[in-house]
């Protein structure tokens, strides 16, 4: 079976050289025509004897007979003459003709079964192609994994190869067939028109489309040089950002924790400025389509981004206003959590509870902010905690004072200097109010700090013999009637 292509094609070739033997045969035909006009009137040389002299009076008749009769001889004579050859000139035009169009038939044929064994081929070898892609598969197809992330699985790249190589083949076929079609029909006169009319649909694009890609060069190259210069500023900028986050770069008034975000302000800065510079030289930037399309995508950024660009304008404010800052504990809307995000459209936090709760810039930015970190630092006394408690009146104060300060220089994690103090805030009908209150700097561990000062609180009155629970009265008065 993979052979008969080839017998086809012999075939024909044979049969064009045959075509090719009968147009020269034919030809020499054609070139005896001038023999055969030039023997015609041989017949009329050739005149019979002369018959016997005759009277005079005879003779006078005979010439007058044929002075009338020589032009009707010779007119038909002429006309014998003339049918001959055309009828014979006729005849050859028909066979060569034929002899063409067999021998055009041929070509086309010749044309048709070649272009035919080249797709089979085509085809031949990109079914090997896929097949090597399958035998390769756990050799040299690994799958795609960035930073421990698995993006595609070894048998997806196969098929994604192969959706490709499936494509590239139906594309080849079709611009084989594409010329295919025009060359066929180029061969007969019926059809030359229409290959001509093919060829341009073909030869039009791809002329433009080089001429287009000659003159777009130097536009090119300019594009090509605006964003090297930019990507070198954006690798300077960013040097420069690194430096000063690791604090290798000191620059006065302006903190560590603004350098990310300033980077990031001025790449798309940078990034902008670059595609308003690059803009004039992309191709049909002065199309009127192109511009249209242009103000189109950006009234539809511009409206449905609303949201999206009041969260931007907030996190750039949050970021130089530094409320808090990334491992900070902070409350935001009755929420306790340690900051773990922070960017310039969302806050992220993670609760005691490892609750994540994610807040948009712009509920933070109208929300007042509670940070329990400030108080920690190095030049601070530390968080203050504090609880209270009730007791009555007849437990002295001073008592009550003594045990809630060493309760609270007992618990872990609370500063000996500056030391525990206790405030009475209020004095009620049955009993006062005592609020303990001592530092501390760890504030990621405060709720284990108040369960253990809870626990040596009670221990305290515990070991002092004295009872915690206050006694409540009420009067109830009996009304005769």
């Amino acid at each position: 079976m993979k052979r008969i292509p080839v017998f086809i094609l012999l075939a024909f070739f044979c049969l064009s050289l045959h075509f090719s033997a009968a147009q020269e045969g034919g030809g020499a035909v054609l070139t005896g025509e001038e023999p055969l006009q030039e023997a015609a009137p041989a017949p009329a040389a050739s005149a019979p004897l002369e018959p016997p002299p005759a009277p005079e009076g005879e003779t006078v008749l005979q010439e007058a007979a044929s002075r009338e009769a020589a032009p009707e001889e010779a007119a038909a004579e002429s006309a014998e003459e003339e049918t001959i050859p055309e009828e014979l000139e006729e005849a050859l035009v028909e066979d060569r003709k034929i002899v063409q169009f067999a021998r055009k038939f041929g070509i086309a044929l010749a044309v048709i079964v070649g272009q035919i064994l080249l797709i089979w081929l085509v085809w031949q070898l990109f079914k090997r192609l896929s097949q090597k892609v399958i035998e390769v598969k756990g050799e040299k197809i690994k799958p795609l994994t960035i930073k421990k992330i698995r993006l595609l699985t070894s048998q997806q790249i196969i098929e994604i190869i192969q959706f490709a190589l499936r494509i590239v083949k139906y594309l080849i076929t079709v611009f084989q067939l594409f010329l295919t079609v025009p060359i066929v029909f180029s061969l007969f006169p019926a059809t030359e028109k229409l290959a001509s009319t093919l060829f341009g649909y073909i030869l039009t694009p791809v002329k433009g489309i080089v001429i287009g890609t000659v003159t777009y060069i130097p536009n090119l190259f300019t594009i090509i040089i605006i964003i090297f210069v930019t990507r070198y500023i954006l690798r300077a900028l960013r040097f420069f950002s690194v430096q000063i986050t690791r604090g290798k770069l000191v620059i006065h008034g302006f903190y560590a924790d603004w350098a990310e975000p300033t980077y990031k302000i001025l790449q798309v800065l940078l990034w902008a400025f670059t595609v308003a510079i690059i803009y004039p030289y992309l191709p049909g930037s002065d199309s009127r389509i192109f511009q249209g399309v242009s103000v189109f995508v950006g009234i539809i950024f511009s409206l449905g981004s609303t949201s999206a660009i009041g969260n931007l304008v907030a996190g750039l404010v949050i970021t130089y206003m530094r409320p808090f800052k990334i491992g900070d504990r902070v409350m935001i809307k009755d929420i306790t959590g340690f900051v773990i995000k922070k960017d310039l459209m969302v806050v992220r936090l993670k609760t005691h509870k490892n609750e994540y709760v994610t807040f948009p810039n712009m509920i933070i930015l109208s929300s007042s902010i509670i940070n329990y970190n400030t108080s920690s630092d190095e030049d601070a006394e530390g968080l203050i905690l504090n609880t209270e408690i009730t007791f009555g009146y007849a437990t002295p104060w001073q008592t009550v004072h003594d045990i809630l300060i060493k309760a609270a220089l007992a618990t872990d994690h609370v500063q000996k200097n500056p030391k525990p103090f206790v405030l009475q805030t209020s004095m009620d009908d049955f009993y006062a109010h005592y609020q303990i209150n001592c530092y501390t700097k760890e504030v990621d561990k405060v709720p284990a700090i108040y369960a253990q000062l809870y626990e040596n609180i009670q221990n305290g009155f515990h070991e002092a013999g004295i009872d915690m629970t206050v006694a409540h009265y009420r009067v109830v008065r009996n009304v005769a009637n």
